[in-house]
């Protein structure tokens, strides 16, 4: 699968958990979607800042990057706030707003302005290469267990390309 149909298909999957969260009414179901969302969003963001970033880097996105590595501290940070925050905690579902307001904006980024750029800067076999070490990194990051717990410690700056 290619680096960008890799990460809009981590998109759906992500948008369809949040849903799941909102509609949930059971408090353990929605700490286990929390957590399937929170490991979700920590592989994604580690594959991008890994593999995707700076990859497309050196075809004129750096400014489009560099806000995009913003929203993903912004996102750490809140993801950190809720492994925090007691399911049952009145602020949770707040957070989760917040989290997905947060999601919803960089998705439609990537979606809209940078990934289209990147279709056109890079053929099919260079999206497919950059697509397999993404998905390599993830199967990894799987296998490990718990990707959401390295989360915490990211969060005091933006990570780099």
């Amino acid at each position: 699968m290619d680096a960008i149909d890799l990460l809009k298909s981590q998109h759906r999957a992500v948008e369809d958990l949040f849903s799941k969260i909102e509609k949930s009414r059971d408090a353990s179901k929605k700490d286990q979607l929390f957590t399937k969302l929170a490991d979700s969003l920590a592989v994604h963001a580690s594959i991008e800042e890994h593999h995707f970033y700076p990859a497309v880097k050196e075809k004129r996105t750096e400014d489009i990057l560099l806000e995009a590595l913003e929203e993903h501290l912004g996102i750490k940070r809140v993801i950190s706030d809720l492994l925090d925050t007691e399911i049952d905690d009145e602020t949770f579902d707040a957070k989760i707003k917040v989290l997905k307001e947060q999601v919803e904006h960089h998705v439609e980024e990537e979606e809209t302005d940078l990934f289209p750029k990147v279709r056109k800067l890079f053929d099919a076999d260079q999206l497919e290469a950059i697509g397999q070490a993404m998905s390599a990194e993830q199967a990894e990051l799987e296998e490990k267990g718990n990707p959401r717990d390295a989360v915490p410690a990211e969060t005091q700056e933006a990570a780099t390309i």
